[in-house]
C-alpha cells in the first residue's frame, strides 16, 4: 500500500473511532447484558419461563379471562410473546361493531402473565433488562434522535472495521500472534487493540451492519417511499407483509363459542416443531372471525422457517398459508435473517454467552483504541496545551465508559432492595453514572480509574447475587433444584464477572508503566 494511501486510512480510522468511541462503548456494553434480557427479567421478578420462545398453547382461556373485564365483541385481538418470559402482549383495537359500549371503542395494550394471570402495563413491567436493552440503541434520548445517533454510530464504526482491517492487511497474520505485555505502554496497547480488533471482527462486523439497518432503515426507505410510492409508507409496509390482511365486519353473531385452540392443536400436528409466537384474531365473536397463526421452526430445523396461517371461524376452513418447511422466499429472508444475526436468539444460550464475551472484547478494543490515540499523541514536539487537551479527553471518556461496571452493578442490587420501577431505575443509573464519571475525571488519572472502576465493580457484582439471597431466599443452591435457571445464571454471571475484577486488579499486579 502508498505511503500516502496508508496515512489517509489510518487517519480516518483514528478520527472516526475516538468520535464515535464513547457512545459505541456504551451501546457494545449495554448490549452485551442484553443478550440476557429475558433472564434479567426472571431475576428481577424471582420467576420461571417454563416454555422459551413460543406461546402457551390455552389460548381460549386467556380470552375468556381477559373478557371479564374487557368488552371483546368486533375487536381484533393480538396475542404475541416478544421475549422468553411468563408475561405475554395482548393488544386490542377498537370494535368494529358500532352498537358496542363505549369502553369497547378504546385501543388497550396491556401484559397477561400466564401463571397467575396478573396483568401489568409497560411502566409497571418494566426492568433492568428492557432499560439496558433500549439503551444499546439510546432510546432513553428522545424518539427518534437517539435511534438515529446510535444507527449513525454503527454507520460510522462500519467505516472504522473496514478501514482498520485495510491498515493491517499486509501484517494481518504476524500482528496477531504479536503481544508484548511488558513492552511499553503504547506497544501494549497497540498489541491489544490489533489481537483483539481481529478476533472479534466478524462479531462487530455483524452487529454493525445490522445495527445501523434496523435503526437507519427509515431514511433509507424514504427515498423508496417518495418515488415509488408516492409517500405512501402504508403501502410499502404492506408489499414489505408488516401489516395484516383486512376482514369486513359483518355485523351477524358467530353462531359457536369462538374457539381458537383447536386451530392451534391442527397447526402444531401439521409442523411439526413449530413454535407459534403470535395468535392474531380479526373480528371475534362475528360470522367473519377469523385466527391468524404465525410463527418459525425450531431453529436447528431451519434457521429461516417462518410461517402462518388463517382459518375462516365459522366453517374451520383453511382459507391462506405458508408452509414454513418451504418458505425460501428473498423477501422473508431480508426480514427475519438480520434479524436473527442481530439478535443472537438461533443458537441458544450457549451462543449468547458467545456473543457476551465478544462484546465485551469489543469494549476492549474501544478502550484500547483510546489508549492509542492518547499515547501517540503525548509526545515532546507536540505543544504543551494540546497534550494536556489529549489527555483530558482520554481522561473522561475514560471515566464515563470504566463507571458502567459499577454503575450496573449497584443498579442491579438497588433493584433487588427497593424494586423495579422506571423512574427509579433512571434515577439510579443516570445519577449514580453521573456521579462516577465527575468523580473520576476530576481526579485526572487514568490509571485510578481503571483500578477503582474494576475494584468497586468486581465487590458490587458479587454483591448482586447476595442481594438477590437475602431479599428473596432464591441462594444459587436454591434455585437450582427448584428449577429457576435464569435467577441461577444471573447470580452466577455477576459472581464470575466480579471474579474476574478481583484477580485482575490483586493478582496479576500493576502495569509496569504509568501515565
Amino acid at each position: 500500500m502508498k505511503r500516502r494511501i496508508y496515512n489517509i486510512l489510518f487517519h480516518t480510522h483514528t478520527v472516526s473511532g475516538i468520535v464515535i468511541s464513547v457512545a459505541l462503548y456504551v451501546i457494545f456494553f449495554a448490549g452485551s447484558f442484553s443478550f440476557f434480557r429475558d433472564e434479567i427479567a426472571m431475576w428481577e421478578r424471582g420467576h420461571h419461563a417454563e416454555s422459551t420462545d413460543r406461546i402457551p398453547m390455552d389460548i381460549d382461556s386467556y380470552l375468556r379471562h381477559i373478557s371479564l373485564d374487557n368488552e371483546l365483541q368486533g375487536r381484533e385481538i393480538e396475542i404475541s410473546r416478544y421475549y422468553n418470559e411468563r408475561n405475554i402482549n395482548i393488544h386490542l383495537t377498537a370494535s368494529k361493531d358500532s352498537l358496542a359500549p363505549q369502553q369497547a371503542q378504546e385501543r388497550k395494550n396491556f401484559y397477561l402473565d400466564t401463571k397467575d394471570l396478573s396483568k401489568s402495563t409497560y411502566a409497571t413491567n418494566y426492568g433492568l433488562g428492557e432499560f439496558l436493552y433500549r439503551l444499546h440503541f439510546l432510546d432513553q434520548i428522545p424518539y427518534p434522535y437517539g435511534r438515529y445517533l446510535s444507527g449513525f454510530v454503527a454507520l460510522f464504526f462500519l467505516f472504522a472495521l473496514l478501514t482498520g482491517l485495510w491498515i493491517h492487511w499486509d501484517k494481518i497474520v504476524s500482528n496477531f500472534f504479536v503481544f508484548r505485555p511488558w513492552a511499553k505502554l503504547k506497544t501494549l496497547w497497540t498489541d491489544a487493540h490489533t489481537a483483539l480488533g481481529l478476533i472479534g471482527f466478524p462479531f462487530q462486523f455483524v452487529y454493525a451492519v445490522t445495527g445501523a439497518f434496523f435503526l437507519l432503515k427509515g431514511i433509507l426507505m424514504l427515498p423508496t417511499v417518495m418515488t415509488l410510492y408516492d409517500g405512501d409508507q402504508n403501502a410499502l409496509f404492506e408489499d414489505l407483509e408488516y401489516t395484516h390482511p383486512k376482514f369486513d365486519y359483518s355485523y351477524q353473531p358467530l353462531e359457536n363459542e369462538p374457539a381458537v385452540n383447536q386451530f392451534i392443536d391442527k397447526t402444531l400436528e401439521d409442523w411439526e416443531n413449530f413454535h407459534l409466537a403470535e395468535v392474531h384474531i380479526f373480528n371475534y365473536n362475528d360470522a367473519n372471525m377469523h385466527v391468524a397463526l404465525s410463527g418459525h421452526l425450531n431453529y436447528a430445523s431451519k434457521f429461516n422457517g417462518t410461517g402462518y396461517r388463517i382459518y375462516r371461524v365459522r366453517d374451520q376452513k383453511l382459507i391462506d398459508e405458508r408452509i414454513p418447511i418451504e418458505n425460501n422466499r428473498y423477501l422473508d429472508g431480508v426480514k427475519n435473517v438480520l434479524f436473527r444475526l442481530h439478535l443472537g436468539d438461533y443458537g441458544g444460550l450457549g451462543l449468547r454467552i458467545v456473543s457476551f464475551w465478544l462484546g465485551l472484547i469489543s469494549c476492549i478494543v474501544i478502550l484500547s483504541g483510546i489508549m492509542i490515540w492518547m499515547v501517540a499523541r503525548n509526545k515532546k514536539h507536540i505543544p504543551i496545551k494540546r497534550r494536556r487537551f489529549n489527555n483530558q479527553v482520554a481522561n473522561v471518556y475514560m471515566a464515563i465508559c470504566l463507571s458502567m461496571l459499577p454503575v450496573t452493578a449497584v443498579s442491579f442490587c438497588a433493584v433487588k432492595i427497593w424494586g423495579a420501577e422506571k423512574g427509579f431505575i433512571y434515577k439510579v443509573y443516570f445519577l449514580s453514572w453521573l456521579v462516577a464519571s465527575l468523580f473520576f475525571t476530576l481526579k485526572k488519572n487514568i490509571n485510578f480509574t481503571n483500578k477503582y472502576c474494576l475494584i468497586s465493580g468486581g465487590i458490587l457484582c458479587i454483591l448482586v447475587p447476595l442481594c438477590n439471597g437475602f431479599t428473596t431466599g432464591l441462594w444459587p443452591w436454591i434455585s437450582y433444584p427448584k428449577g429457576f435457571t435464569e435467577v441461577l445464571f444471573i447470580d452466577l454471571l455477576f459472581l464470575f464477572i466480579g471474579g474476574i475484577c478481583i484477580w485482575v486488579v490483586y493478582f496479576k499486579g500493576k502495569p509496569k508503566q504509568s501515565q
